[in-house]
């Protein structure tokens, strides 16, 4: 029978109701969430790093036509700055009608199905690796410009300052967005303050920084024709990269969030947009040609503030925010990996969250995954960004693809003007992304072009997996009623001491029966004499557990002893109870012998039992719980045997490791006690004690 009690999720699983008021103020973590301001310093540095690289990317293509092809250097940006609006206008839309975040991902998914879903996942994973790789690289790029002393350093200059980023977002995106504000405040007044005081000059105040430098201006102008102009269109268009940013990272906003969130989006595409349009006017003003070794935006920093401090604070903040774009990455890909854990498309641990609202674990997965490509390029910029374009343009075709289909389906008052819009949109960036992948396909973009389907492939594959067992576990269904069955609990000792008191206290509370197992080495003399002397105390002490003997290793001879346990009273739930000290100082872990992780390890690996690792801490509330006898000291006294310090966890001791393929020893040698717990008998238990399996 299948559970019908609560309404599904995307993935199918039963899922609780959300509160439909979009004001509601009670969401967890509320006060690690973004306002409009954090959420624009957040999630729009890649944005806003773009216009440093954008318009230089037109001004590189339409070269090749000469200074002809230069003049339609404003015509290609008004018309990256049409498309620019129609995104934002689109994504305003995405945000309204998926609030929980994802962008194209759910999008694609709601409307187009898995596949499409899975491609639009897909390239914005790898569109938000690659920023953070080319934005790091490309912001020490312009450090070491400055500085070129420092050149030989930069790829330890990447990785220094991932590994900056990579910290602030581990402390929670409000902290990286408070910490991102005045940079990216200082580099749009920068850029708006440069273009306002270009406007009003009738030339360049000066060209110094571009003296000496070699042009790479075409000497013979040629025709510029509709493929040279759809060429710099699409190169321009990575100034687009990041505008799906917010629309990624909505659950990250304060309530209401869908409100907050379209706001930040309508603010990054109008500053986007004045700062793109007003350079390509300065480009034109100026008559700015590309020179090598000089960036278009110094040379416009140059002309319209001259070379004075105003060109350096251009600069320095350049640098900065181009440094720290790879936040954008930080804010949205772990939500999205989040939204695809939900979904059963990654391993579920990307959907855990930290105290701050953090998911961790896509936080540091994304570091790595950068870390291995700043390894890769060797800090080079160059061998990066041929790759960076393709996988944005792939999200957003397939994301206005899916809201077409989404307006078409609601039919809403104005249906058809969005869906145009969104038509529109989903046109303009297909071609982008066809010509786009053709003109940098040897330059890497065959990469891309292998990597998507294959991360394609990996979500699905991941995705079976879970299904194979939810299908094993017969998730979604009744089970049957739960019934009572016999249970033991085995305790691997080594000692005796208080720890092992607490783990026979601890097991007695938790099974019908109770045995204790030792390990020893039987060709080790001193290892016998200690097992000895340990059947000795053990009988003084008569704590009513069968103490049994196990030779070998730690781990194996107990996992074989369950194993036997299992092959002739398979109705027995059987625990293994792995007694280990917790000390009081981090230091002292390293004085643990690591047993019990080991027998827990074997345990796990080969049996079916239960595994429960009780901790018995150090301390002043550890002495606090002391038997009276123990506090007086007039306790009877046991003479401490190799190995038996406070640090045992496990069975075994010291000189316990050979391993051999015999296990021999007669049955119940050396047993304190052959009845079971007192309290824990058959008789007390409604059935008869659980007869100790013949060795094997």
């Amino acid at each position: 029978m299948t559970l019908r009690s609560l309404p599904s999720g995307p993935s199918g699983h039963p899922v609780a109701p959300v509160p439909s008021d979009p004001a509601s103020p009670v969401r967890p973590g509320e006060r690690h969430r973004l306002t409009s301001l954090q959420g624009l310093a957040a999630l729009s540095l890649d944005a806003m790093a773009s216009v440093a690289y954008g318009p230089e990317a037109i001004v590189l293509v339409l070269a090749t036509a000469g200074g002809v092809g230069l003049g339609y250097t404003l015509p290609v940006t008004l018309a990256i700055a049409v498309l620019l609006a129609v995104l934002v206008a689109s994504y305003r839309q995405v945000i309204a009608a998926f609030p929980d975040g994802g962008g194209a991902y759910a999008v694609a998914r709601a409307h187009l199905g898995r596949r499409a879903g899975l491609t639009a996942a897909a390239s914005l994973v790898l569109d938000y690796v690659l920023n953070v790789a080319v934005s790091v690289t490309a912001g020490v790029a312009a450090l070491t410009s400055a500085f070129p002393s420092l050149y030989p350093d930069r790829l330890w200059l990447c990785l220094g300052v991932l590994a900056l980023v990579t910290v602030v977002n581990l402390r929670g995106i409000v902290d990286s967005a408070r910490a991102f504000i005045v940079p990216t405040a200082v580099f749009v007044g920068s850029i708006l303050t440069l273009i306002a005081v270009g406007l009003f000059r009738d030339g360049p105040v000066s060209t110094e920084t571009a003296a000496g430098h070699a042009p790479v201006l075409a000497e013979n102008a040629t025709t510029v024709g509709a493929l040279l102009l759809i060429k710099a269109f699409a190169s321009g268009c990575s100034a687009l990269t990041g505008v799906e940013a917010v629309a990624n990272a909505v659950p990250s906003f304060k309530a209401p969030a869908a409100r907050r969130a379209q706001r930040t989006e309508v603010a990054l595409g109008a500053l986007l947009g004045v700062m793109l349009i007003g350079l390509s006017i300065l480009i034109a003003r100026f008559r700015i040609q590309p020179v090598e070794g000089v960036t278009v935006l110094a040379q416009l920093a140059d002309a319209s503030l001259g070379h004075g401090w105003g060109f350096y604070v251009v600069q320095f903040a350049t640098v900065v925010l181009l440094a720290l774009a790879a936040n954008t990455s930080f804010g949205g890909l772990p939500v999205l990996m989040s939204l695809l854990a939900r979904d059963n498309f990654l391993p579920h641990v990307f959907r855990l969250k930290a105290d701050r609202e953090v998911h961790r674990h896509g936080v540091l997965a994304l570091a790595g995954v950068a870390t291995l490509l700043l390894l890769f390029s060797g800090g080079d910029t160059n061998t990066l960004v041929p790759l960076f374009a393709i996988g944005v343009f792939v999200g957003f075709t397939i994301c206005q693809a899916g809201m077409v289909v989404h307006w078409r389906s609601r039919r809403s008052p104005g249906w058809r003007t969005r869906a145009f819009l969104s038509g529109f949109g989903a046109l303009l960036t297909g071609v982008s992304t066809i010509v786009v992948t053709a003109t940098k396909f040897t330059e890497g973009a065959w990469l891309i072009v292998l990597a998507l389907p294959a991360l394609v492939v990996l979500f699905e594959r991941v995705h079976r997996a879970y299904g194979h067992i939810d299908e094993r576990i017969a998730l979604g269904r009744l089970p049957e009623a739960p019934h009572r069955e016999r249970s033991l609990v085995i305790v691997p000792v080594s000692h005796l001491s208080r720890l092992t008191s607490e783990a026979l206290n601890a097991a007695v509370s938790m099974g019908d029966e109770v045995r204790a197992v030792t390990v020893t080495h039987r060709q080790d003399p001193e290892d016998q004499e200690a097992s000895r002397e340990l059947r000795r105390d053990w009988e003084r002490w008569s704590p009513g557990v069968e103490l049994s003997s196990e030779h070998r290793t730690i781990g194996r001879p107990v996992s074989e002893y369950v194993r036997r346990i299992y092959r002739y009273h398979p109705n027995t739930r059987v625990t293994v109870l792995i007694p280990e000290v917790e000390p009081d100082r981090l230091w002292q872990r390293l004085l643990q012998n690591q047993r019990g992780a080991v027998l827990a390890h074997a345990v796990r690996r080969d049996t079916q039992a239960a595994i429960c690792r009780l901790r018995f801490r150090l301390g002043p509330q550890a002495h606090s719980r002391r038997a009276p006898e123990a506090q007086s000291g007039r306790g009877p006294q046991l003479r401490r045997g190799p190995g038996a310090g406070a640090f045992e966890g496990g069975a075994g001791r010291p000189g316990a490791s050979g391993a051999r393929a015999g296990d021999t020893g007669r049955p119940g040698a050396g047993s304190g006690s052959s009845g079971s717990t007192p309290g824990r008998s058959g008789a007390d238990t409604g059935g008869a004690s659980i007869p100790r399996p013949p060795r094997s």
